[in-house]
């Protein structure tokens, strides 16, 4: 990938990451545009890591939810795991949220169904259809929560579940563990902020393993080119997750998911289009 290339795409993920739009389907389609090789083995592991580093934009930005601890004394009675879970409440349900992702993760990637579906387009457009058909009628369907709904242990298992879809490119982590979380009778708002918290240690799975699946093979695509692209890409998507972040929060709490369903069904159906009629996405052909 050139350095154009590496910026445009990380700006796509930056833009898209928390979004209910899906940011790797949107990366796939970049690259189409562009004319990268998807097929190549440091293509697959960058359109991951890079989202890492749009990840940690959730950090910085709810910096206080990850480093401060629940110093309030623990129910009478407690066993010392009880006063572990307690203390550090945040990230044993961040804990219990991601199990799900770990399980049908894994097994998607060992089975090699992870890397088809990253190189489908159509798979891609498929779902951003279907996605922005539900996201018409989703707000009416689950839009019955509350503030004084907190997150809890079965509620964020469930939230866990439902981002297990997001497996498919196309269908979007943040829409899936959004709704999972209306579900749950949890607000937009709350729902959403949870989904941030909980694409950190998601996030940083996987791109963990990819990292240990590219050392593992050949290692002629650790260039120093390679490499610097992978920086890049990391800080640029840091830096514009952050300005979209809340703007998006602020957005979905006011309009909900119409709007971002609409854009889902147009794109979709333009990509289909130009697939039926035997277009190639790419611009540089």
């Amino acid at each position: 990938m050139t350095l154009l290339e590496t910026i445009i795409v990380a700006i796509v993920e930056g833009l898209t990451e928390f979004l209910p739009v899906s940011s790797t389907g949107h990366m796939i389609i970049a690259q189409n545009l562009l004319g990268v090789d998807t097929n190549d083995a440091f293509v697959h592991a960058f359109t991951f890591i890079i989202q890492f580093g749009a990840i940690l934009s959730v950090v910085v930005l709810y910096w206080k939810h990850f480093f401060k601890f629940n110093n309030s004394p623990a129910p009478k009675g407690s066993s010392l795991f009880g006063k572990l879970k307690h203390k550090y409440r945040f990230y044993w349900l961040l804990f219990i949220g991601v199990l799900p992702a770990v399980v049908i993760g894994l097994l998607a990637k060992k089975s090699g169904l992870l890397d088809w579906l990253l190189d489908s387009v159509e798979v891609v457009a498929i779902m951003l259809v279907v996605g922005g058909i539900f996201m018409l009628f989703c707000d009416r369907l689950f839009n019955k929560g509350s503030d004084a709904n907190q997150i809890t242990e079965r509620r964020a298992f469930f939230i866990g579940l439902f981002q297990c879809i997001s497996v498919i490119p196309g269908v979007s982590r943040s829409m899936a563990t959004i709704v999972g979380g209306m579900t749950q009778k949890l607000t937009r708002k709350r729902a959403a902020e949870f989904s941030f918290f909980l694409a950190v240690p998601t996030m940083a799975g996987a791109t963990l393993l990819d990292l240990l699946d590219l050392m593992k093979e050949e290692t002629s695509w650790a260039t120093t080119h390679n490499i610097w692209m992978l920086v890049v890409g990391c800080v640029v998507a840091f830096i514009v997750a952050l300005l979209a972040m809340k703007w998006f929060v602020n957005f979905l709490t006011k309009y909900g998911f119409k709007a971002f369903g609409y854009y889902r069904i147009i794109v979709g159906g333009i990509i289909i289009a130009l697939l039926l009629a035997g277009q190639s996405l790419s611009m540089v052909d």
